[in-house]
């Protein structure tokens, strides 16, 4: 819209719950709409209109409600001039609305041309949107389009702050009185999250109107020609990993159902406009939706709107908003593929994924599938033939089982998704409705390095030569929490501490989840002193803990730990005992388990004795230095080198609210490491295959391999009655 409307709207809401800028920040119904026509040309105001909300809980028939609206309108109206109407839902007062502006325009004849005029954003995107969304509703077009007051404002004024403007501060700068004992003044200290009084709208109302014929009037004259629009539908769209992300533009958004889709985030941000294709759903290490999603708006506006809408509902699930950077947006939804760009250029297209695929499916098999069988009717036509159909392989052109199918119409879709389990070959495919972003996200999980990348077992040659301990010494001022039940929540982990709770750093409290994503039963706190730390865990070791959302309660086994042990935990590693004697226990794994438990206070070695006696030493030359000092064990260096890939093979980072999950840190290493120790291993079975099993049973310590050693058990030699070592090179037996 360039030219100027013929009328303005002045348009004031009110709900049950929060006022001023906390306005639709929770969620309460609206309750109260007021608003008063500003014709433009002939600078004029009309009548005020006021509409109330009441849910009507008598039984009362439609007709009795129709016959209640007009006495009370007609009887307002003979009063003071102003007509009030009552409605009993959001959607008959938004109807309501629609109609009476319209009968007003109409008769005033002046032009057909209308906009809505509100005192900031929102009044609109924050409140009727939200809960027109919410209820299914479907709002009438005038309400996709509004003026800012306060930016129209600002055009004349540019040094005003938007965040602080008010119909107050509008008025003052512009010399309108105001009437001061009787008028709702926002900036006043006054209760944010009270309802406003029936009387205030109205006084609102007639103050922003008398703010816009300023306007339009010398010396200002200012014209109304570019609208703020709210999008109407979200669009999907292709971003690319090149493409810059502005980091005040993004949230993140957690707890989503799984089956939640890009379109019904859309409709959980209904009223702020998200970038095209800016809504992107995240998938977790199996390729499955993991219930977060990154989110992408046109502004840092409506950004900053989004967050206000922290643990609103989808359905019966509140949804978590956090703040989010561009990196991370592209991480998710950007692609560098240029099939992938291809598959997605055609707009307006349903996506289904198939999954489960046989690996030797074809194309064909792909479109045989989706036609409609013996005697159906429906169908679901694959939209563009083989080009509507993406099989998704790994960097060596092997199929991964997993495909992408377009659809012309929501439909078409449907109809697909009822074949969901059904048998291709000799396999049931999986079908869900998918999105743009997650087809990238696929794509690029792989077709490159994995997103969360899960280590390989460790071998000998590439392992460093430092220590996988956390360095000693560290200041023991966190608690480990072990054994908890597995319904436990941070709402039980802080009843259970009790008193300690007052020592707890802010957001320190640290759930462990296992590669699942379910609790692994184990929780770190951070605390405010090591003294606190260590009288916690004395009174609180093992103690009986109680869930509240189950009937099991166990004990609980509580450790003070350092920092680095903490995080040596979170990201990936394990501080649980292992013993040592169990030689046929099975080792595999990544091996990224270094020992012991958390309870000693420091991690100190002994001086490691000499291996042999000085007198046996001295009749081999080549190795008895070696046995008579042997290299102690240097004390322990950062888990992970500052320059190493970060693995979450085990555990993954859960912190509580309202931490936002954005970064993970880890400890730079020092740039010179030690040399390495030697290790004794007595006590090996008489059969054991030799070097294999030891490097098995040492898998994930690093040692310099040129010293590796074997020591084994063997027959003891008339002649040799000292025990010596034979001397050969890399095989040391012992005996």
């Amino acid at each position: 819209m360039t030219a100027q409307v013929d009328y303005l709207v002045v348009l004031f809401t009110a709900t049950s719950g929060a006022s001023g800028e906390l306005l639709g920040s929770d969620e309460k119904e609206l309750v109260q709409l007021a608003w008063q026509l500003v014709d433009v040309k002939n600078k004029t105001l009309g009548r005020v209109n006021e509409l109330l909300i009441k849910p009507d809980l008598s039984d009362l028939t439609e007709e009795k409600e129709e016959e209640d609206v007009v006495e009370e309108s007609q009887e307002e109206e003979n009063g003071s001039g102003d007509c009030v109407s009552t409605a009993t839902s959001i959607d008959s007062a938004l109807n309501l609305f629609n109609l009476q502006l319209t009968n007003e325009v109409n008769s005033a004849s002046a032009g057909t041309s209308l906009c809505l005029c509100t005192d900031g954003q929102l009044h609109i995107r924050q409140v009727i949107h939200p809960e027109a969304a919410s209820k299914n509703i479907l709002v009438p077009d005038c309400f996709h389009s509004f003026f800012d007051l306060r930016k129209e404002f600002k055009n004349h004024f540019p040094a005003s702050d938007l965040k602080t403007l008010n119909a107050h501060v509008m008025a003052e700068s512009l010399s309108i009185p105001v009437d001061t004992p009787t008028t709702w003044d926002p900036s006043a200290s006054q209760d944010p999250s009270a309802a406003l009084p029936a009387e205030v709208a109205v006084q609102q109302v007639r103050l922003l109107a008398s703010i816009v014929l300023a306007l339009l009037s010398d010396p200002f004259c200012h014209t109304f020609s570019n609208p703020d629009r709210v999008s109407e539908r979200f669009e999907s769209g292709t971003c690319s990993k090149m493409e810059k992300v502005c980091d005040n533009t993004v949230i993140r958004a957690r707890g989503l159902p799984w089956q939640s889709s890009d379109q019904d985030i859309a409709r959980f941000f209904r009223g702020l406009n998200i970038a095209k294709g800016g809504a992107a759903l995240c998938l977790n290490a199996q390729g499955r939706r993991n219930g977060e999603a990154l989110v992408r708006f046109v502004s840092e506006e409506h950004r900053d709107l989004a967050l206000q809408r922290h643990k609103h509902h989808m359905g019966n699930r509140y949804i978590e908003v956090y703040k989010a950077t561009g990196e991370d947006f592209l991480k998710i939804a950007g692609g560098t593929s240029n099939e992938a760009a291809m598959f997605l250029s055609r707009e307006d297209q349903i996506i289904v994924r198939m999954r489960g695929l046989p690996f030797t499916a074809t194309h064909e098999q792909v479109l045989a599938f989706f036609s409609p069988g013996d005697g159906l009717k429906e169908t679901c036509p694959v939209s563009g033939g083989k080009d509507g159909i993406l099989f998704v392989r790994y960097p060596d052109g092997r199929p991964t089982g997993d495909a992408f199918v377009l659809f012309a119409c929501e439909e078409h879709a449907q109809c697909a998704l009822r074949k969901h389990k059904e048998i291709l070959g000799k396999r049931y495919i999986e079908l869900f409705k998918s999105t743009a972003a997650e087809v990238q996200q696929v794509l690029n999980r792989f077709s490159s390095a994995p997103l969360i990348s899960v280590a390989p077992a460790p071998l000998v040659s590439v392992l460093p030569t430092m220590s996988l301990l956390p360095p000693p010494g560290g200041v023991r001022d966190c608690l480990r929490l072990r054994g908890l039940p597995y319904t436990a929540s941070i709402e039980d982990i802080l009843t259970f501490l009790g008193e300690f709770t007052h020592d707890i750093r802010p957001h320190g409290v640290h759930m462990v989840l296992n590669q699942q994503g379910r609790p692994s039963g184990d929780c770190f706190i951070q605390m405010t002193s090591a003294e606190r730390a260590l009288q916690a865990s004395q009174r609180l070791h093992k103690h009986v803990m109680s869930s509240q959302r189950g009937a099991n309660s166990r004990y609980v086994e509580v450790f003070p730990c350092s920092a680095e042990e903490m995080g040596l935990v979170l990201m990936g590693g394990s501080l649980s005992h292992t013993h040592t004697h169990t030689h046929t226990r099975s080792r595999s794994g990544t091996g990224l388990s270094p020992p012991p438990c958390l309870s000693p206070p420091s991690y100190s070695f002994t001086p490691v004795p000499p291996v042999l006696p000085t007198e046996a030493a001295a009749l081999y030359p080549p190795i008895g230095p070696v046995l008579l000092a042997p290299r102690p064990l240097p004390p322990g260096h950062a888990y992970y080198p500052a320059s190493a890939q970060l693995y979450m093979n085990y555990t993954a980072y859960y912190p509580s609210p309202p931490g936002s999950p954005t970064t993970m840190g880890f400890f730079p290493a020092p740039s010179s490491l030690s040399p390495g120790g030697l290790v004794r291993m007595p006590g090996l079975p008489y059969n054991g295959s030799g070097v294999k099993d030891l490097i098995n049973a040492v898998q994930g310590y690093q040692y310099t391999p040129e010293d590796a050693l074997m020591h084994a058990h063997g027959p003891m030699h008339a002649h040799d009655p000292a025990r010596t070592l034979l001397t050969q090179p890399k095989e040391w037996v012992c005996i």
